[in-house]
């Protein structure tokens, strides 16, 4: 038997503690304006009397939720799942950094029917804000409910006049930086393994020709459109090649996911890599230190983009009007090239 107090709410706590119940909410909260000493104590106390906060009534009486939604949206690839190298490693840094913040992550894969499902997400209540996943073919979703709807950013490509904020690498540059790689070792045929639906995709072939325009080769690009879809593109591509009139001797891929798949199909052929074929991706994912050969790539630093998009997500949710993050990538040189 113990002779403590039982601690039903704040109130009975700041009792004990001689401070008003709004220093024991700022102190168990982690807000500022309070002491380190008074924080400590409070907190102290708490555990003492092993004494927890109903959170959920303190997230109705402050109307919060507590929760991030994370949405995928797949207009134009609806063969993607949630267990694509690149979403599995998205989500993991974003979870990490939500938590770090006190905030829980409810994930959505959506399949858009029709151009409200966006808004009706923001209207319904369930979270405190939106982190998009990709832009998919829905940029003109996205920039309606983001001139309504404040604390939502997304990740992907940024282009002049767009409504909705984002945080991505400057896509021009990386797909320029991957084909001035290949050219520098050579390359005089080069093809780019990707479908440019999505902002991204379009940008990375954009900055391809731009270094092929430079080197005055433009005329010598091919275009693929590859899946984006993890174990989708490996007939396609081997089909491709097998079909190519003149095979190229050089391979953009828009992701280090379509990257490993034409690696795979590459070796089915027996065409060697990088001795009659070079190949690079985009991305920076861990998996490509893995492939036979360690696969080149146009590294984003997706660590700091789950930040910034976490940071400027609750700079929104307090108010604050932010601009979109455009990040340079980094040639990243392996064995593949």
């Amino acid at each position: 038997m113990t002779d403590r107090p039982r601690i039903r709410n704040i109130a009975d706590l700041a009792k004990i503690a001689g401070v008003s119940p709004g220093t024991v909410s700022r102190a168990l909260s982690g807000a500022g304006l309070i002491s380190q000493k008074t924080r400590e104590r409070i907190q102290a106390l708490a555990r003492e009397h092993e004494f927890r906060p109903n959170i959920m009534a303190r997230n109705l009486r402050i109307q919060r939720t507590g929760a991030i939604g994370v949405l995928i949206p797949l207009g134009h690839e609806t063969g993607q799942h949630i267990s694509d190298p690149f979403f599995i490693t998205m989500l993991g840094l974003l979870a990490d950094a939500l938590t770090e913040r006190g905030y829980d992550l409810v994930l959505s894969r959506v399949i858009p029917t029709d151009d409200d499902w966006l808004e009706s997400y923001a209207d319904s209540g369930r979270v405190d804000g939106i982190i998009v996943i990709g832009q998919s073919d829905q940029s003109a979703v996205l920039d309606r409910a983001a001139a309504r709807y404040r604390p939502l950013v997304v990740w992907g490509g940024h282009s002049r006049g767009q409504v909705h904020c984002s945080v991505g690498s400057d896509n021009i540059a990386g797909g320029d930086i991957a084909t001035s790689h290949l050219i520098e070792r050579g390359c005089k045929r080069i093809a780019f393994f990707g479908d440019p639906t999505p902002l991204e995709i379009a940008q990375r072939l954009e900055g391809c020709r731009n270094a092929l325009a430079r080197a005055g080769i433009g005329d010598a690009l091919t275009i693929f459109p590859a899946h984006l879809a993890a174990g989708a593109n490996d007939s396609g591509i081997t089909a491709y090649l097998e079909q190519a009139e003149i095979r190229p001797d050089g391979i953009v891929a828009a992701s280090d996911v379509i990257a490993m798949s034409t690696l795979r199909a590459l070796s089915e052929l027996g065409m060697a890599v990088p001795g009659e074929v070079k190949v690079i991706g985009y991305d920076g994912l861990a998996l490509g230190e893995h492939t036979v050969p360690r696969l080149s790539t146009v590294k984003q630093d997706l660590t700091t983009g789950a930040r910034n998009l976490v940071d400027l997500l609750l700079r929104r949710i307090a108010g604050e009007d932010t601009g979109s993050v455009v990040m340079m990538p980094e040639l990243v040189t392996r064995l593949s090239t």
